[in-house]
């Protein structure tokens, strides 16, 4: 399925436009710098540190992405957690069915063999909680990458060098630049980005607003899906960008809405027609809880939070529903085998075979 902007135009000032910036910028190299990019600009960025410092452009364990398109890997990433790179594709498929014959004990708490809608709910809260955590450690090693002089907090100022200098500006000259109030000349992506990073940025300022971040609030600029007051803002970007007549809510058709010239072949057109009906589905399904045909932003919100235990329960039961060949509202090791390409990404082979001994 695709993501991203591929399937939707956005403004320029728009904060999600901006974000999907980010990942052209990372890749753009030094050499090729546009005619308007400052001298200041003579090398490319060399280390993680510098990239862990940008938001990320995509937020494991949250069922919709920040440009308003659905998360594919939603579902192995509320069901293996920290454990989805061992799933890969090409890894080997007696290992893989090892691992999820491992999980599924883990999951089925009772140890009856099955596993309810209650334990899968569990389990889901469990995973979601371990992406937080691994956030909060990330966080800690940009903070750190941040705040130079280690007071504590970070100023738009100093977070400003840094980002500049991940997209290979000169620190130095930057931070002597903007120490002395000049004027920074940047290429105009380069610009907006940085212009929807600050805004972003001070929302994640909590009152009262004192143009600082803390740690904590860093780890709300850098993961605003752990945060209520920045997953009200992530909402209201969504839905501003959705939303064609102004109403701050979205219909279906606005939900759904492809903008003109996106199909160009017959395969394209199946890919779109798969999309749509996809979030059709999410839509009338899922997202309008009162079944009212309007998505408001406090039912995407609700939808959005990733520690949402009514949602969890729900999605528990829809996990369930996808592989419940015997219908009794369980799932049995035998079933979460057979459809291991659902839940982990991975098909195995020979699913079946010894399965009652393995376990």
């Amino acid at each position: 399925m695709l993501r991203g902007g591929a399937l939707r135009r956005r403004s320029g000032r728009g904060f999600l436009a901006s974000l999907a910036l980010l990942a052209l910028l990372a890749v753009t190299p030094s050499r090729a710098r546009p005619a308007n990019v400052s001298s200041l600009k003579d090398k490319s960025p060399s280390s993680k540190e510098d990239n862990e410092i940008l938001p990320p452009d995509h937020l494991n364990g949250v069922k919709m992405e920040m440009d308003g398109h659905l998360n594919k890997d939603f579902h192995q990433e509320v069901f293996l957690g920290k454990e989805m790179e061992e799933f890969e594709e090409d890894s080997e498929p007696r290992r893989n069915r090892k691992k999820l014959i491992e999980i599924f004990s883990k999951v089925d708490i009772n140890k009856d063999r099955s596993i309810s809608a209650k334990e899968m709910q569990r389990w889901i809260m469990e995973k979601t909680e371990e992406h937080f955590q691994e956030a909060v450690r990330e966080n800690k090693l940009s903070f750190r990458a941040v705040d130079p002089d280690g007071d504590g907090h970070v100023t738009w100022d100093e977070y400003r060098v840094k980002f500049l200098a991940s997209k290979g500006f000169n620190e130095k000259e930057v931070a002597e630049k903007i120490k002395k109030n000049e004027e920074l000349k940047v290429d105009e992506e380069t610009q907006e980005v940085l212009e929807s990073l600050k805004d972003r940025w001070f929302q994640a300022d909590n009152p009262p607003a004192d143009q600082l971040l803390n740690e904590q609030e860093f780890l709300s600029f850098l993961h605003p899906e752990h945060s209520r007051g920045m997953l009200k803002y992530m909402v209201k970007e969504i839905v501003r960008d959705l939303d064609q007549d102004g109403d701050k809510k979205l219909t279906l058709s606005e939900f759904i809405s492809l903008p003109m010239g996106t199909v160009e072949n017959q395969h394209g057109q199946e890919i779109d027609d798969d999309w749509v009906k996809e979030r059709k589905k999410e839509f009338q399904e899922v997202i309008d809880a009162n079944k009212d045909g309007i998505v408001t932003m406090e039912e995407l919100e609700e939808y959005m939070d990733p520690m949402n235990e009514y949602n969890a329960l729900n999605e528990a039961k829809q996990m369930i529903a996808v592989a419940d060949e015997n219908q009794n509202h369980n799932l049995e090791l035998e079933e979460i085998l057979k459809y291991s390409e659902y839940f982990t990404g991975s098909k195995l082979m020979d699913y079946a075979r010894n399965v009652h001994e393995e376990f």
